[in-house]
């Protein structure tokens, strides 16, 4: 039997409605317009707008933002169509389900869990990071950062990381969270959302009254920029690559900030809990990518011109806590406002867990549906309706990313699997145009005619040049990932598909 073998479009659209016995519609499109901002905005923003400035784009990180909205903008019309056409849980994965069949599916599946779970991962490291900012560095450094990490202080000692704790703490508040309810954490989420889209209208409303034009000058970050290096004489910067200074910079810091947009399409993973999804999700995907890119847009301007993009090399200056860092520095009389910022921060990085943790433990319940994972992962709460044993095993997961790996590592990743999902949503709709012309699309995205695809190439060449720029590491670690997704499924997915068995 293929390989390729397709879930009849038939058989997904019937799992949109479980009744009783599946998950509950509860959402409506201001709550999934919350859900996306809640996921979009976060570590993306305070976090990984300094980190591409200052290793890749300098000033022209607002460029960078551009070109990544592009690329989310085609997909996003693509995960629209999807979303309104098979309101299911499972995302991407249900969507190459139906198009390129069971193992294309399975490999998205297994990417997804790089996007959601190792994105989970990421944001609870920026939160430690945040909280002990927020208490003055009084967390011990061995006791916030993974074993991986280290620096020399400018004393000359060295630390060495063990255990990320806090990053643990908020991972399991907010799985039980979850655990509890879906209207609950989206209530949540709602409270947290207008709180930090607040605070991030003001820091760009003071901000711009400090802006240096001389910190946007050079724009682009100039080849033959000598590399950083740190008290030790560890490099910490090297700008002699190609996605590393210039336009190739901005290319690279797109695919660094990539990673700030992958909230919109966790929104497609609640689809099976839409009140209206036909209606809903497009403005659900759409809405909350509009919003975030034009804040994202001022923001990174208003940052890379209150303080200089070499300040966000440095760890020990301003790229764990670029946003503190700026304010405290160059904004005086607003101290007040770091503190508020920081707060809010860490309210933000929570939203974005929650949704994280969410989209993930969907796409597992989706999967074990199909028999693709352990019936455990679709096992619902008898009182709550929440896949809650996926929830916990969820935890476990992410704990050890957020625990014991830097950072940057796992949100470049994550990345990876972000835009790994997009290419092959985008492709997925170009085939089902031919494949299915007549089903009812209560979305279409524009310039998708079957024999003039150009809104899906777009997206998916976007999102390919995206990969191309991330670093080789990471590359390496995620082709090391799917070929261990690959023996997974030639060791139980493809013998215990339900879709298999039927045949």
């Amino acid at each position: 039997m293929s390989l390729f073998i397709k879930k009849p479009l038939e058989q997904l659209l019937s799992q949109a409605d479980e009744g009783e016995k599946g998950l509950k519609r509860t959402l409506g499109a201001g709550n999934l317009v919350a859900l996306g901002i809640g996921a979009i905005i976060g570590a993306g923003l305070f976090v990984r707008t300094a980190a591409a400035a200052g290793q890749a784009a300098g000033p022209a990180v607002t460029l960078s933002f551009i070109v990544a909205a592009v690329g989310c903008a085609f997909a996003g019309l693509c995960y629209a169509e999807f979303a309104s056409m098979i309101p299911v849980a499972g995302s991407a994965y249900a969507y190459s389900y139906v198009t390129m069949g069971e193992l294309t599916a399975w490999i998205i599946g297994w990417a997804l869990i790089m996007e959601y779970a190792l994105g989970a991962a990421t944001v609870s490291i920026a939160w430690s990071e945040y909280l002990n900012k927020l208490l003055g560095g009084g967390i011990p450094y061995e006791w916030c950062h993974s074993p991986f990490e280290s620096y020399t202080d400018s004393a000359g000692v060295l630390h060495q990381g063990l255990v990320n704790f806090p990053a643990l703490i908020i991972l399991v508040a907010l799985t039980m969270l979850l655990i509890k309810g879906t209207q609950e954490s989206a209530i949540f989420n709602a409270i947290i959302v207008f709180i930090k889209v607040a605070i991030v209208l003001l820091f760009i409303a003071i901000g711009w009254q400090f802006i240096n034009p001389a910190n946007h000058t050079p724009y682009l970050i100039p080849e033959g920029t000598p590399p950083v290096v740190d008290q030790a004489g560890k490099v910490i910067a090297d700008y002699s690559g190609v996605f590393k200074h210039g336009w190739g910079g901005v290319l690279g810091g797109a695919a660094i900030v990539f990673f700030a947009f992958i909230g919109f399409d966790a929104v497609s993973t609640a689809a099976q809990e839409a009140k209206n999804p036909k209606r809903d999700m497009p403005i659900g995907i759409l809405g909350s990518l509009l919003v975030c890119t034009i804040l994202y847009i001022l923001f990174g301007h208003v940052l890379t011109g209150v303080a200089n993009w070499q300040d966000f090399v440095d760890p020990e200056k301003g790229r764990e806590a670029s946003v503190a860092y700026a304010i405290s520095t160059y904004m005086a009389g607003y101290g007040w406002l770091a503190t508020a910022v920081t707060v809010a921060i860490l309210a933000g990085f929570s939203s974005v867990i929650l949704v994280m943790l969410m989209g993930q433990s969907r796409v597992f319940y989706t999967m074990s549906k199909d028999g693709l994972i352990p019936p455990i992962f679709s096992d619902l709460h008898p009182k709550f309706k929440t896949p809650y044993k996926a929830n916990w095993i969820l935890f476990v997961f992410v704990g050890l990313f957020s625990g014991f790996v830097p950072g940057h590592v796992a949100g470049d990743l994550t990345s990876f699997g972000t835009l790994f999902a997009f290419v092959l949503v985008s492709i997925g709709v170009w085939i089902l145009r031919f494949k299915s012309p007549n089903v009812e699309r209560p979305f279409k995205s524009p310039l998708s005619n079957p024999y003039f695809p150009l809104v899906p190439i777009l997206g998916a060449l976007i999102c390919l040049g995206m990969i191309v720029a991330l670093d080789s590491q990471t590359l390496t670690v995620a082709f090391a990932w799917m070929v261990v997704g690959l023996v997974v499924y030639f060791g139980y997915s493809k013998h215990h598909s339900k879709l298999r068995q039927k045949k």
